[in-house]
């Protein structure tokens, strides 16, 4: 049964393998996936911090299956799994985006393909606008378009291309901003959230119920501006050693309190460690996270896939030892 796109604190899940063979490691998976849940965030798979561009076909799905199982044993069924189906061709994309949803993923989150960057940006974008479309309409899940241009040869959605994508396909539910633009954001909500616009171009619904076209902030670390501005919440590594310290900023955040007030106060706290531990994050990449993730919770063994390379112990002692991970560690500590 189709799902809204939720409202909150999506986590990236790194993917796991095992030393030496670095096939996956499922076991880590699962307690991961449960750990993060439970906290209350959303698990997003096989995206750019899962190593998406790294793994097989057949590996994303059984990362999908693996997650599903996991969740619902732990009673975890109302968690969605938004997963990574990007792809160079749009006849590959559908098919991962099929492959998802069999497989018991939510909602498709689709990165274009910067190989042809140039011609696809070409013409007006069209060939950009016409992939998404083309996705959109096959895809048996609701997509949520992903704009990240550090990892897509530098191709930006721009507020217009989003907006048109989005009268065009009902099926598109949201967008992940990665590209720290909080105009962008505001622009993009003034027109999704206009009466006129959810009247003449609905999204599916669901049990009857309206699917609100969802701007998602690409990182935590301005969080609260981008909240001020529209957006529906936030994808970020950070999650995946602070869940609750995240959950507890996006709840002051989305209150609506004034920034006189005490909650308001303490979310500007919040916000500021979590943006330096960000930005140390950051600097660090994705073998930096599987580190924290390894240190913190005691699996994955902090391995990414070659070419990429593990951090070796001394970073990852100085990295431990740095000041505002310690901070957002002890704060996580705390709550939780």
């Amino acid at each position: 049964m189709p799902r809204l796109l939720p409202q909150g604190i999506y986590t990236p899940l790194p993917t796991f393998f095992l030393p030496g063979s670095e096939n996956l490691d499922l076991d880590a998976l699962r307690q991961h996936v449960v750990f993060v849940a439970k906290a209350g965030t959303i698990p997003v798979l096989a995206g750019s911090a899962g190593e998406a561009p790294h793994l097989s076909a057949a590996e994303r799905i059984t990362l999908i299956k693996t997650a599903r199982q996991a969740l619902d044993l732990a009673g975890l069924k109302d968690t969605v799994i938004v997963a990574g189906v990007g792809a160079p061709s749009t006849r590959e994309t559908i098919q991962l985006a099929c492959d998802a949803a069999d497989a018991g993923a939510d909602f498709a989150m689709v990165l274009p393909s910067g190989y042809y960057a140039g011609q696809l940006q070409a013409k007006n974008a069209k060939p950009l606008r016409q992939f998404f479309v083309d996705v959109a309409a096959a895809s048996p899940i609701p997509v949520v378009l992903y704009n990240f241009p550090g990892v897509s040869a530098g191709i930006d959605l721009d507020s217009d291309l989003i907006v048109d994508v989005a009268r065009a396909c009902p099926n598109v539910v949201g967008v992940k901003l990665t590209c720290a633009n909080v105009g962008k954001i505001t622009r993009i909500t003034a027109l999704v959230e206009d009466p006129k616009f959810k009247k003449e171009y609905p999204r599916i619904s669901v049990d009857g119920t309206p699917q609100p076209f969802q701007v998602i902030d690409g990182y935590i670390d301005i969080l609260l501006p981008s909240m001020a501005s529209g957006a529906a919440g936030a994808i970020s590594g950070l999650p995946n050693v602070a869940p609750n310290l995240c959950m507890r900023l996006w709840q002051l955040a989305s209150g609506g309190r004034p920034p006189s007030s005490a909650e308001y106060k303490e979310a500007q706290r919040l916000q500021n460690l979590v943006a330096l531990a960000d930005g140390v994050a950051a600097k660090i990449g994705i073998a930096g996270l599987k580190m924290l993730v390894y240190r913190c919770r005691g699996y994955g063994q902090g391995l990414p896939r070659r070419p990429l390379l593990a951090i070796d112990d001394t970073e990852g002692d100085a990295v431990m030892a740095n000041d505002h991970i310690r901070r957002v560690l002890q704060e996580e500590e705390r709550l939780r």
